[in-house]
């Protein structure tokens, strides 16, 4: 079957071309992302591989089927970006990746908490500079802190089997609390106000809903402890940067680490460094010498891109063969997945 892969890069084309040796498709690799206009691109190809910042509203999905599209085949977790009403009028499947790494992106979010914390980017940014002083680059024990989990799902529990070898007290907030890991794990299930009040340290792991859109927002801040540290590596739009550079700005946050951002599309996976970045909200978070922010990487091993393609391709090999598709998404899913 002939595949087109919007917004791919080096890495993808690498993964893929390795999975598909098992599988035969025909594969067409486009840096670009898929919008309206990038529609043409894909005339005649069956099917179409989108990641997180396609766009794949009505009207896309509209011209995707008069192309001769019929299988929208996600290479990620989260749908949030798809109208599926729209698809499902158009007789469009639409597939996705429910799992690749949870361990990827847990143990990304914790490598952002340690370099914020221990400062590890500062001390090697002054090391290579023969600058070997230690004035400002106090950071504090993990072990006895409170960490704020908000999203229990896969990865969220892999990023708290983490923090607890560590040493640390878990708390998590989740609409569907997991019994099976408050046992094992010792984690206390509180309301969202109780974690933002008691947690040194708050991590996102939660989908991108109605409902957790701009979850993290002024008021949200205000209930943090001073000098708490927060961690976002599942959806931009969970926090409102708004509130964050004014949490910022009145100097109530210890550190920030980002890997997402609610505005990265037309941003992230590209290079920017001839221009600058176009975003003023953007270019403000990086001012602050607290904050770090990475390129929606947290997914990047060798281990999650091969079970991306992997996946991606059984997802294809199925639709092509007309065989039930185990990994299929509906209108009837409008809550995006646990993550």
């Amino acid at each position: 079957m002939d595949l087109v892969l919007f917004d791919s890069h080096v890495y993808d084309q690498q993964a893929f071309e390795a999975a598909n040796h098992a599988h035969g498709h025909r594969l067409t690799f486009l840096p670009v992302r898929l919008t309206r206009d990038t529609v043409p691109l894909a005339q005649g190809a069956a099917a179409v591989c989108c990641f997180v910042n396609d766009v794949l509203s009505g009207p896309v999905l509209e011209a995707l089927a008069a192309a001769g599209t019929r299988l929208v085949a996600l290479r990620c977790a989260g749908f949030d970006n798809v109208d599926l009403e729209a698809a499902e009028a158009l007789g469009l499947a639409v597939v996705r990746v429910p799992a690749y790494s949870p361990h990827a992106v847990a143990e990304h979010a914790v490598a952002l908490l340690l370099t914020l914390n221990r400062q590890t980017h500062r001390a090697n940014a002054r090391v290579r500079e023969g600058n070997f002083s230690l004035d400002g680059l106090v950071g504090f024990d993990l072990h006895g802190k409170t960490i704020g989990v908000v999203g229990t799902g896969r990865i969220g529990r892999c990023f708290i089997e983490i923090m607890r070898g560590f040493g640390c007290r878990v708390v998590a907030n989740d609409p569907k609390p997991d019994p099976a890991l408050a046992h094992l794990q010792g984690v206390s299930y509180v309301p969202l106000d109780v974690l933002l009040a008691e947690a040194d340290v708050i991590s996102l792991h939660a989908p991108l809903t109605d409902a957790t859109r701009h979850l993290i927002d002024a008021r949200a801040f205000s209930l943090m402890k001073p000098g708490a540290f927060l961690l976002n590596t599942s959806r931009g739009s969970l926090v409102d940067s708004a509130a964050l550079v004014d949490a910022l700005k009145q100097g109530h946050l210890g550190g920030v680490g980002l890997d997402v951002y609610e505005r990265e599309a037309g941003i992230f996976f590209k290079d920017w460094s001839e221009t600058g970045v176009q975003d003023d909200v953007l270019a403000r978070l990086l001012t602050f010498p607290q904050v770090l922010v990475t390129g929606h990487q947290a997914f990047l091993t060798h281990t999650a891109l091969g079970n991306i393609a992997e996946t991606t391709l059984h997802n294809v090999d199925a639709f092509e063969r007309g065989q039930p598709l185990e990994n299929l998404v509906t209108a009837g899913a409008a809550r995006p997945p646990r993550v």
